[in-house]
């Protein structure tokens, strides 16, 4: 890729933001200090949260803040900020995420080398605690196959960046009827990838912060509509036996956290049915028997960069 300024491709930044200001700062600082050396401007966009004006400049890198004007949830918040920039490209970073210096110029030069992918991602780094692990994806090509057995948690919405030509034209926008915006990420991987595989850095490029602090963290009942979204609306998910089970297994878990021990075994028996060996069902039927254990599973994988 050239290195002329002047000819690489201007590349616009969305950060959905709720209530995090000192993270979101840390955020766009990260953003507007990338070693990438084409344009680059910001976005950020308040959902269901008053617009911090004071975050907005100008300059060089300018940051312009918004309100979200479209559905709630973080699939409106980006659309808001996709359909009000102008970039070539569109890269997506959560308020509480970093991305280290050299994230965006690498990933650049990795999409042009590939000009017929919509999109491409990098590996990241969980923090969770006073733990810190890398999560890689152990390829630099995602095939569609790969998301359909497992949603590859190290393809996270902070270390996307597409082709704006794709997400007005083939690939679409990010799906706003997903219930909270939950999965909307998994969503867009897989219809990106059944046009063509994600190129993928397999280097850890981003941070991102795990724990409580999500909006989202254990809202269990939206984790349940989203997941049974997924496999109404992603019928080769529904079929894939491995990705199946997983996800089932999940719903699973979501109802044992709960306490709603029927919906966790009925879910599990579900998930067992098409993969016996799939861990977060009986994972999930020990959790319904034992109740408030769902807090320590989960900071236990957690602590590991993973989670159900």
């Amino acid at each position: 890729m050239t290195e002329d300024p002047k000819a690489l491709p201007s590349v616009s930044v969305v950060i959905p933001a709720h209530k995090r200001p000192v993270e979101l700062r840390a955020a766009i600082a990260a953003v507007v200090t990338q070693d990438y050396a084409g344009p680059v401007d910001v976005v950020v966009v308040f959902d269901r949260a008053e617009p911090d004006l004071t975050l907005t400049a100008d300059g060089s890198r300018p940051v312009r803040v918004l309100s979200n004007q479209r559905t709630a949830g973080l699939a409106g918040a980006r659309n808001t900020g996709i359909l009000s920039s102008s970039g070539e490209l569109v890269a997506f970073c959560d308020d509480d995420d970093v991305w280290l210096p050299e994230k965006l110029s690498r990933q650049v030069t990795l999409l042009d080398q590939h000009p017929d992918a919509p999109m491409a991602t990098t590996a990241i780094v969980v923090d969770y605690g006073d733990r810190s692990t890398v999560r890689l994806a152990g390829t630099d090509t995602v095939t569609h196959d790969m998301l359909l057995a497992s949603r590859m948690s190290m393809l996270h919405s902070s270390n996307f960046l597409f082709r704006r030509s794709a997400l007005e034209g083939a690939l679409g926008l990010i799906n706003e009827q997903i219930p909270g915006s939950q999965n909307e990420d998994w969503d867009i991987l897989l219809r990106s990838s059944a046009l063509h595989p994600v190129v993928h850095l397999d280097e850890p490029l981003v941070r991102v912060l795990w724990g409580k602090s999500s909006h989202f963290s254990r809202r269990w009942d939206t984790k349940i509509a989203s997941s049974e979204w997924m496999l109404d609306n992603h019928p080769d998910v529904a079929k894939h036996r491995t990705g199946a089970s997983r996800l089932m297994g999940q719903i699973a878990f979501a109802y044992a956290s709960e306490g709603r021990r029927s919906g966790a075994w009925r879910w599990a028996g579900r998930s067992l049915k098409r993969n016996p060996l799939q861990w977060r069902s009986w994972v999930s039927l020990a959790v319904a028997v034992v109740p408030g254990s769902s807090e320590r599973v989960l900071g236990t994988l957690h602590r590991w960069g993973r989670g159900v």
